[in-house]
């Protein structure tokens, strides 16, 4: 059953929240943290994406770099940018995204239960990254950033959340990037924080949605950290890590889509003919075709938009990998027809996050860029559990959620 435990957040005062708040240091690439921090400096981008603060074409691996993260943190806390709250309390935060309210629970995450698959993964996860954020909460000492977990609908932390989100919030704007509405409360109550914490051990399993690296560095970090401790006894502050946990049925997945940049080898007829050993193709002409069912795909080639339906015998129903449509597209079309082997590593293709929508991906080939574009229906949240609790791990580049949770809202310190 999961464990969890309140914790004393560290957060900027509500008069620096619009300052502070950034978007999480994976979705966006140096020059844009440093374009969007400007002359902000009381950015989070400084702690989270340092590099910004050296040379142009500073490596974001550079050893100074961690340093200036760790400096960076310190200097924050000293001029008051961020505060550690004085007592243990849980925190609600919660993201408004096309009129659609999901309200997250942040806590601290047991790190022995990630060793043993209490929190279950659905991903693979890249050793050079782990390492990289191991580095970062190692030197500060802290989790600057929460990782995303979902949990199985609970009815009684539905009422309670729906109790404190009738109240006026702590933190209430809206991102100037995504345009998303961030709100968050505090949870100081002892019953209310008793409630939470006896809820969630009724819990076999939390699920990562997004921040496998994240959890994966959180983790080791602490199981580092109680092995070098002689006087350990479970309960210090490094045997746990931030997690913003949200119920599954609240989450929404957006599809995660891909552009390659040839045919490898083939005319656009020798293509659709090849596609037609394990799909029903059928050409819908210049209007943008969105899948509408599993199975279903859209394809955009040559100015011509195609569905693309998987034949009966393609799949496999009740094998909870088989029967993803990023695995029907991996195998039959980007490996079998593409050549496309490793998804992670292939210069020929690349991904486009739902969010940009079909226009994204019209762009990138009418002009040039790429040869054809493939949108995929969404995977289920209930997919990615059944996955999880198989113990089986998804394709790359499976799942896209949406509203990403914004950083600097809250911090957790390990010691």
């Amino acid at each position: 059953m999961a464990t969890i435990k309140p914790f004393r957040g560290v957060r900027p005062p509500k008069e620096f929240v619009e300052q502070v708040e950034s978007r999480p240091y994976d979705v966006l690439n140096s020059e844009e943290a440093r374009e969007e921090a400007g002359d902000n400096e009381k950015s989070l981008y400084h702690i989270i994406k340092p590099e910004i603060d050296f040379e142009v074409g500073a490596s974001e691996y550079d050893p100074r770099v961690y340093e200036q993260a760790s400096k960076n943190f310190k200097k924050f806390q000293d001029k008051g940018w961020l505060k550690q709250d004085v007592n243990e309390q849980y925190y609600i935060y919660a993201q408004t995204m096309n009129g659609k309210t999901q309200y997250g629970l942040v806590v601290g995450a047991y790190v022995n239960d990630y060793m043993t698959g209490i929190i279950k993964k659905h991903e693979l996860t890249r050793r050079d990254k782990e390492e990289d954020r191991m580095k970062h909460v190692r030197i500060c000492d802290a989790n600057i950033e929460p990782v995303f977990f979902a949990y199985p609908d609970s009815s009684v932390l539905d009422v309670l959340i729906k109790k404190y989100a009738a109240t006026e919030p702590v933190y209430d704007f809206i991102a100037p990037i995504d345009g998303f509405r961030h709100q968050f409360w505090i949870v100081g109550d002892s019953n209310d924080i008793n409630t939470i914490t006896s809820e969630f051990a009724k819990m076999p399993s939390l699920y990562i949605a997004d921040g496998h690296h994240r959890s994966a560095a959180a983790a080791l970090v602490g199981a580092v950290k109680a092995k070098a401790n002689p006087n350990h006894n479970g309960t210090e502050e490094y045997n746990f890590f931030m997690a913003v946990c949200f119920q599954a049925s609240q989450l929404t997945i957006l599809d995660y889509n891909r552009v390659v940049k040839d045919l490898n080898g083939m005319n656009t007829e020798q293509f659709l003919n090849a596609l037609n050993k394990n799909f029903n193709v059928e050409k819908k002409g210049e209007d943008m075709y969105k899948p509408n069912r599993l199975h279903n795909f859209s394809l955009y080639l040559e100015g011509n938009w195609y569905s693309l339906t998987a034949k009966k015998d393609t799949y496999n129903d009740v094998d909870p990998i088989g029967v993803l449509d990023v695995d029907i597209s991996s195998r039959l079309i980007l490996d079998e027809l593409l050549g496309i082997k490793d998804l992670r590593s292939d210069k020929r293709i690349d991904f486009v996050g739902g969010l940009r929508g079909l226009k994204e991906l019209k762009h990138r080939v009418d002009n040039g860029e790429m040869k054809m574009a493939l949108a995929l229906y969404p995977v289920s949240m209930e997919q990615i559990m059944d996955i999880a609790d198989s113990g089986k791990i998804m394709p790359p580049k499976a799942t896209w959620f949406e509203p990403k949770l914004r950083s600097g809202l809250i911090i957790h310190k390990l010691s």
